[in-house]
């Protein structure tokens, strides 16, 4: 083992102490956030309710990379909640595709969220969907408010910027705090004030920090080289999110794949070999619950039972393997458990980052990749012929 991972809790590492105070404020951050919300529900009401009243309204969540991963997650938790249609589109796929993308002209509400606002798509899936529909309203949840998706809606009479916490604002490489502030602060503004679950969750990731760190060093010691982890309904966006944390934060180093619980076996499952660490995160809904346990029992099986761990709020019906029970989290919504769990998988890709000798502040010293993407020409979008016809 390592003398870097054998630290993971020390905050005075070379290139990864920014990561770690971002992962390990993470409960306080939620706190607060929760209570910005509150403070806000008068206003934030005033702009919904005459939305939300409106049984043709669309909701679209937005964002990229692990800002769009906060729409996978909310998207079906709150369609569930609120008995309406909540679809999740990534900005990247609104900015090469507005038409497809909005091809119902339909009342939207256009909920985007952006660690910065500062990425080239964040405004411009905004101005598309101006230019495309007729009548769209904008929520804007971000961590900055000077950044440019901000400035773009602050003032504007459609258009609600709701700020998370300063602190969530992270400067390290990776969205630790970011993510997890912004998903909580969603699934508050839309689904209500839960001040039990953000207390609940609270302790249990501060219970993460405080006492998993020794076997999370172990595991990113054990020589594993590829990683794969499993989440059904809003726990599959909760997977991608944890891939996409230790790609990154492994510079690409260790390959990570997700999938679903039924999705994996029609092909991905062929990524399993020797070196093969599996994570499957268990569903609070009792039905979904069984398609987890199906494949964990699976997966034991076929990459024994050490190399697969279960995350899990409430006991497994069989004893045997690894699970990591998070206590005092049963009955949470899926949702709002993924900003519980995704502290195992930032956690992971900061000690397999250190373990590999790499720098999790800045994994990329070279600019390969960066913290606000670099590179993206939006190019205007021309008037379709039907719209030109309307118009005349």
């Amino acid at each position: 083992m390592s003398n870097h991972t054998t630290a993971i809790g020390r905050t005075g590492l070379p290139g990864s102490s920014a990561t770690f105070r971002e992962i390990a404020q993470q409960p306080d951050v939620w706190r607060e956030a929760s209570e910005n919300v509150t403070a806000q529900r008068g206003d934030l009401d005033a702009f919904l309710a005459p939305l939300l009243g409106r049984s043709d309204l669309r909701i679209v969540l937005t964002g990229a990379g692990s800002s769009a991963f906060v729409g996978d997650i909310a998207a079906p938790a709150l369609a569930r909640l609120l008995s309406r249609r909540i679809e999740a589109v990534a900005t990247t796929d609104i900015v090469s595709n507005p038409r497809e993308c909005f091809a119902e002209d339909v009342p939207t509400l256009l909920v985007s969220f952006a660690r910065s606002g500062n990425s080239p798509e964040s405004s411009a899936a905004t101005v598309l969907a101006d230019q495309v529909l007729t009548d769209v309203s904008h929520l804007v949840i971000t961590c900055d408010e000077a950044g440019d998706l901000s400035s773009h809606h602050k003032g504007r009479a459609k258009s609600k910027v709701v700020l998370t916490p300063r602190r969530s604002n992270d400067e390290g490489f990776a969205m630790t705090s970011s993510f997890t502030s912004m998903l909580l602060t969603s699934l508050l503004i839309l689904g209500g004030s839960n001040d039990s679950a953000v207390a609940a969750l609270a302790a249990a990731a501060t219970r993460i920090i405080e006492h998993r760190q020794e076997e999370i060093t172990a595991l990113a010691a054990s020589g594993f080289e590829r990683v794969v982890y499993i989440g059904s309904g809003p726990l599959t966006g909760l997977a991608r999110e944890s891939a996409l944390k230790l790609l990154e934060l492994t510079a690409g180093q260790v390959v990570t794949y997700y999938d679903s619980a039924l999705g994996f076996r029609h092909g991905p499952k062929a990524v399993l070999d020797d070196s093969t660490l599996a994570l499957v995160y268990v569903s609070s809904d009792p039905y979904t619950r069984q398609y987890d346990w199906d494949i964990v029992a699976e997966l034991r099986s076929t990459l024994s039972p050490e190399r697969v761990i279960t995350i899990s709020s409430e006991p497994l019906p069989t004893a045997g393997g690894r699970t990591w029970l998070l206590g005092d989290l049963a009955g949470v919504d899926d949702a709002f458990l993924a900003v519980g769990y995704i502290v195992i998988a930032q956690l992971l890709g900061l000690a397999f980052s250190l373990e590999l000798g790499a720098t999790p502040d800045n994994p990329f010293p070279r600019g390969d990749v960066n913290r606000v993407v670099q590179g993206v020409h939006i190019h205007p979008l021309q008037a379709s012929t039907s719209t030109a016809s309307k118009e005349s």
